[in-house]
């Protein structure tokens, strides 16, 4: 009998260790964007006002954790109305018929302490690719209200908006490269 209690025990000890478990960002404290280049001579900043994250891991370091994010892309913001329509319309993202972005990690590779390397799919525009990101682990600590574990992460990386066909633009104008920046706080649930 004491075989079986302890054979229990550790099973149920072993469950709550590994067991999966999910993060949702606090969107008060976080922020998902890009940069474009523009004629060659300036940069774009750009973000999504509405978004949506959240991390399923079962290890304290994050090291087998999966990445999920989707953004509202006719929250699209550059801090200017007409750029702003211009982007959401069928030249660019075409908001009213591809009105998500979405992307979800298929592999993370630990770098060392606090960096990784982030693998997975990107859709937009209707079309999806795999790419590389880097992630960046800033900490983790407790919510001051709920006594919950948090942690804070940065995703940056580039990629090429022609493999995704965003915008007709020649490069001279609207630079084919974008890079992607995102941070944020995310709370144990």
């Amino acid at each position: 009998m004491k075989k079986i209690t302890l054979l229990a025990a550790t099973m149920v000890l072993s469950i709550a260790l590994f067991a999966q478990t999910k993060w949702q960002v606090d969107k008060a404290h976080a922020k998902v964007g890009f940069t474009v280049t523009h004629l060659s001579l300036s940069e774009v900043d750009g973000n999504f006002k509405k978004f949506d994250a959240s991390i399923t891991s079962s290890k304290p370091d994050f090291s087998d954790a999966v990445f999920e994010m989707s953004t509202d892309v006719a929250s699209v913001s550059t801090d200017n109305d007409m750029r702003d329509n211009h982007i959401k319309s069928p030249d660019f993202f075409d908001a009213a018929k591809f009105p998500q972005i979405t992307f979800k990690s298929k592999s993370i590779t630990k770098i060392d302490d606090k960096k990784y390397k982030l693998t997975g799919d990107l859709t937009m525009h209707g079309i999806t690719k795999q790419v590389d990101l880097d992630l960046t682990l800033n900490g983790v600590g407790k919510d001051m209200r709920t006594q919950k574990p948090i942690a804070g992460f940065k995703v940056t990386g580039t990629i090429n908006r022609n493999d995704f066909g965003v915008g007709h633009m020649p490069a001279a104008v609207v630079s084919e490269e974008i890079q992607i920046r995102a941070n944020g706080e995310f709370g144990q649930i």
